[in-house]
């Protein structure tokens, strides 16, 4: 039973079967993809939140590292009477940072100093050069008190050469850090500036500064700073070097006033993707670093894995499932096929019944009739043998004028005869003598009879001018070919679902004549084409007298 249930379905919806099943399976393909790229956010969101706690802890080591450095040079610094550059360059030697300074651009010594030390400042600054430095910016500009310039700077290369003489206390960001440094007694980072060291180049560093004090307590002096200045943009590469990611892009931004300032960024950054702020003490300054993931908005491998074998398999089963209701369709119209065949057959039997029956009463009429009216046996007989006689010459008169062969333009004009007297629209025939056997001339009758029927309802023979046009000719000598051709009718539009003439001509009539039957609706009007068999009477004389017997009456 439910199995005959889906069968039904595969017959009653032969499309919507099939689309029903590559969508649940799209479905499915989708919720799948959809689970998996779920999953693989969860998972990239926390490796975004393992990356950035990885940049973060990078990060302020360098500068935790770097600060070591320095308060190990304010320590000897704080010891000693005089600052020398073979003392300062002895320091930076045996730190071994000739060859990595951990981002920075190096190490440099800036004493502390009044407006009246200048003039001494500037001789111990230009001892052993060639050209002369002085301080920047000068005093002549403008009167200072407090000076803090930079005396010595390690590595000794042009580029920290430019930054020699520079008074670091004459700038507000780096004054504001070495302010703070002096009353914390701690490494201090300055916010984000320009170093001396670009010249006019643009580029965003900052200074980390350590205050040397001359003896301790509360009556010591400030002898100076000893500090480091980094561009930006590689100490964010050095820190990054920590971090064992490659997955990710970072930002490093400085706090002030309450916005970000940006300072640097690592490669391949986009305004585009997930990121992650984390806050960082940069040697006693807040600092924010923002990492984002690379992940591509695209979808993940197995994500598209999934995907394409979700669609791969829903196509497969679409195919399946449509080879599936073209059969059980096959199926089904061979069903209906057997059974009009049987109902043919059994009508035939029926009819077949029925006309026996008559004959038989006619044969027991005649039989009653002489009965009555005779007088001796011998009369009885001569009449029944005579009644008999009769019965069978009118049955043979009418074999030989109801079911002989019949002219093409006698069905033609029995069947148009209701039209062809009408002026105000034309019918047209035109062909050669054909004879038709029975059976065929009936089924052409049938077919010109629907489609004269169809033409004046709603074809050319429905509106005043319209004109039908019958026309046959003889392929062969065993085949004619029978045109129908309306036109000056109403437009002609496909019908939206087949009607009994449509049937009874391109099923009935195309199985009665053994030749398939062209039936187009053109927009000028329809058309038909029929091929009718031309026999010899040998080939129907007696299968033409069955079946007239079988539906006559």
């Amino acid at each position: 039973m439910r199995r005959g249930r889906r069968r039904r379905w595969l017959v009653d919806f032969p499309r919507a079967v099939p689309l029903a099943i590559f969508l649940l399976v799209a479905a499915v393909t989708v919720l799948s993809v959809f689970s998996i790229e779920r999953g693989e956010r969860i998972r990239a969101s926390a490796e975004l939140q393992r990356q950035a706690q990885l940049m973060v802890s990078a990060v302020e080591r360098r500068a935790y590292s770097n600060s070591s450095f320095l308060r190990a040079g304010a320590a000897l610094f704080g010891a000693q009477d005089e600052i020398t550059a073979t003392l300062f360059r002895q320091f930076v030697s045996e730190l071994r940072l000739d060859a990595d300074y951990r981002g920075a651009e190096g190490i440099g010594w800036a004493p502390a100093i009044s407006a009246s030390q200048a003039d001494e400042f500037e001789q111990q600054l230009n001892r052993g050069k060639v050209g002369l430095l002085g301080i920047e910016p000068s005093l002549e500009k403008s009167y200072r008190s407090q000076l803090v310039p930079i005396l010595y700077l390690q590595p000794d290369t042009l580029r920290n050469r430019r930054a020699l003489g520079f008074d670091m206390y004459s700038e507000p960001v780096r004054r504001e850090a070495m302010d703070r440094a002096t009353r914390t007694v701690r490494p201090t980072a300055t916010g984000r500036l320009t170093l001396k060291q670009e010249g006019r180049a643009e580029g965003s560093g900052f200074l980390i500064y350590m205050p040397v004090f001359d003896g301790a307590g509360a009556g010591r002096t400030l002898k100076g700073f000893v500090y480091s200045p980094f561009n930006a943009s590689q100490f964010l590469d050095s820190a990054a070097e920590l971090s064992t990611s490659s997955e990710a892009s970072v930002r490093l931004y400085d706090i002030m006033d309450g916005k970000r300032l940006l300072m640097a960024e690592t490669a391949a950054w986009s305004e585009e993707g997930e990121t992650v702020a984390r806050e960082v003490d940069l040697a006693n300054r807040r600092m924010v670093v923002v990492v984002q993931s690379k992940r591509e908005a695209a979808l993940s491998p197995l994500s598209m894995i999934t995907l394409l074998f979700g669609l791969a398999v829903a196509s497969l089963l679409l195919v399946v499932a449509r080879l599936l209701t073209q059969q059980a369709q096959e199926d089904s119209r061979s069903l209906e096929w057997f059974a009009q065949q049987n109902s043919i057959r059994n009508s035939l039997t029926r009819e077949l019944n029925h006309r026996v029956k008559n004959t038989l009463a006619n044969v027991l009429s005649i039989v009653s009739l002489t009965r009555r009216r005779a007088a001796s046996l011998d009369e009885f007989a001569e009449g029944i043998d005579n009644r008999i006689r009769a019965l069978s010459a009118t049955h043979d008169l009418l074999t030989q004028s109801e079911w002989g062969t019949t002219p093409v333009l006698s069905v033609v004009l029995v069947e148009l005869a209701p039209y062809t007297n009408e002026s105000d629209h034309e019918v047209v025939t035109e062909g050669p003598d054909v004879e038709l056997a029975p059976n065929d001339a009936l089924s052409l009758g049938l077919a010109l009879h629907e489609l004269a029927t169809n033409a004046a309802k709603f074809g050319a023979l429905s509106m005043p001018g319209g004109r039908v046009s019958i026309v046959w000719e003889l392929v062969n000598e065993n085949l004619a070919r029978i045109e129908w051709v309306e036109s000056n009718g109403p437009r002609v539009d496909l019908p939206r679902k087949r009607g009994f003439g449509t049937d009874l001509i391109e099923k009935i009539v195309a199985h009665e004549l053994r030749h398939p039957v062209e039936l187009e609706f053109h927009p000028e009007g329809v058309r038909c084409t029929l091929l009718v068999p031309v026999r010899e009477p040998s080939e129907f004389s007696l299968r033409s007298v069955r079946k007239a017997a079988a539906r006559g009456h």
